[in-house]
């Protein structure tokens, strides 16, 4: 038997075990969006063991070990970071013996320092993840990895039936846009400070703001500007929308295009941000300097 067919007829059987993992919490996960997208997220994982591994490939037949995880994710309509960095700090932190079908788990050949592959918990004590090693998308005891464990992140958050009223229909990106911007209203004056904490909202640097804002409006994103323009769509300034972000370099005439400030495009020439002496704050960006800054535009809603 090749390395293929075995990849192949181990898919099927990991289907069949996470179909009726899934299939028996059917009664207790109907009432809550958390577990339907959960559902998802592992479907989607599984059907995608047996694909090629090839470094830093995005799908849908070729997977490096971060893109596994993005790609999933963004089938079930949530951005993500693209690197095992950026998405080692993304979500919730959760410990080693709390995942939940879903979390993003990390890994290090040593079970130390720095994560060097990562994976998706599918539940079952199972998680899928694109191994270099196996040159292909494959499914692992998550046990047998617990000497290489270096780190779990919940990247769906659950749902309050207090903040959906029961409607479990997608919000369209108009009013996601409008909810971003009316979110970011109530932290108007907040103080800034650089390198504030992502879980204070005492003060904000730039892109805590950014990250606070839209991780109460239910999207996660990276913790710093730069991190935070890898993830979604890229759009041209001519083609802003309400609630895309807008990432900037330090000064108009500047030579390098390093990202230092990231803010919230809020409709009618103004942007949402926080900076200096006003905190947070609306400023004018059509003909103004901000708009002269901006480097790259990226939309995540």
């Amino acid at each position: 038997m090749t390395k293929r067919d075995w990849v192949m007829k181990s898919t099927i059987a990991v289907l069949l075990s996470t179909s009726l993992l899934m299939g028996g919490q059917v009664g207790q996960a109907a009432a809550k969006t958390q577990d339907s997208k959960q559902s998802d997220v592992v479907n989607i994982a599984t059907s995608l063991i047996g694909k090629d591994y090839e470094y830093k490939a995005k799908g849908p037949k070729q997977f490096g070990s971060a893109e596994l995880a993005t790609y999933t994710y963004k089938q079930v309509g949530i951005t993500i970071g693209s690197t095992i960095s950026s998405l080692s700090k993304a979500g919730k932190k959760v410990s080693q013996d709390s995942v939940e079908p879903g979390d993003l788990v990390f890994f290090s050949s040593t079970g130390s320092g720095s994560a060097s592959f990562m994976g998706i918990y599918i539940g079952n004590d199972q998680f899928v993840y694109s191994s270099q090693g196996e040159d292909a998308v494959v499914v692992k005891s998550y046990s047998e990895y617990s000497d290489k464990f270096v780190g779990a992140r919940r990247i769906l958050e659950e749902t309050s039936s207090s903040d959906n009223s029961g409607d479990d229909t997608q919000q369209a990106p108009s009013d996601l846009a409008n909810k971003v911007i009316k979110i970011g209203e109530k932290y108007m004056g907040t103080k800034y400070k650089y390198g504030s904490s992502s879980s204070s909202t005492k003060t904000f640097d730039c892109s805590s703001f950014t990250q606070r804002v839209f991780k109460e409006a239910g999207i996660t994103l990276p913790r710093d500007s730069r991190q935070q323009s890898t993830v979604g769509t890229t759009v041209s300034k001519k083609n802003l929308q309400k609630g895309d972000l807008l990432f900037m370099k330090a000064s108009a005439n500047s030579s390098s295009d390093r990202i230092t400030h990231v803010a919230i495009y809020a409709g009618n020439g103004k942007i949402l941000h926080t900076y200096g002496s006003p905190g947070v704050t609306y400023s004018k960006y059509d003909g103004t300097n901000w708009e002269k800054r901006v480097v790259k535009v990226k939309r995540v809603l």
